[in-house]
């Protein structure tokens, strides 16, 4: 797509597999004159495989209206709760503990998110899960 000209950078957080012309999808590429439908096959085909995941995605839309989209890997606070079965996190992290995680469990996670951290090892990688985690309320077992 080099040499197209960019026209905007659309950032938006949708359920993998379950993009629609609703909001917030719609509304943000309607204003920029792109496809709706056709953003939203792409998307689903895309990220079927995380069915529901909260999954970030950036949108480059270009003068002609095409469009190329970028997907990142879930947030971490996403990752960890579908990893212990939990609906949500603590309200009160620094005094209701509402679950507990393992660094093996951390370093699961952060070989799925890898890829969108800045870090160089594993090890580091899974030591930003267990401070996501921490402040959600996790207790981890070093």
């Amino acid at each position: 797509m080099a040499g197209k000209e960019k026209t905007g950078l659309i950032k938006l957080q949708i359920a993998a597999g379950q993009a629609n012309p609703a909001p917030p999808v719609g509304p943000a590429l309607g204003q920029h004159g792109v496809n709706i439908m056709d953003f939203c096959n792409a998307f689903n085909e895309k990220t079927k495989e995380l069915q529901g995941m909260l999954t970030p995605v950036i949108i480059t839309v270009y003068k002609d209206r095409s469009f190329t989209f970028e997907t990142k890997s879930p947030p971490a606070s996403t990752l960890i709760m579908k990893e212990l079965k939990m609906k949500k996190g603590s309200q009160e992290p620094n005094k209701d503990k509402v679950g507990k995680i393992t660094m093996s469990q951390c370093k699961k996670i952060a070989e799925i998110k890898m890829k969108d951290l800045n870090s160089h090892t594993l090890d580091q990688a899974a030591e930003m899960i267990a401070g996501t985690a921490v402040s959600m309320g996790i207790e981890v077992e070093k």
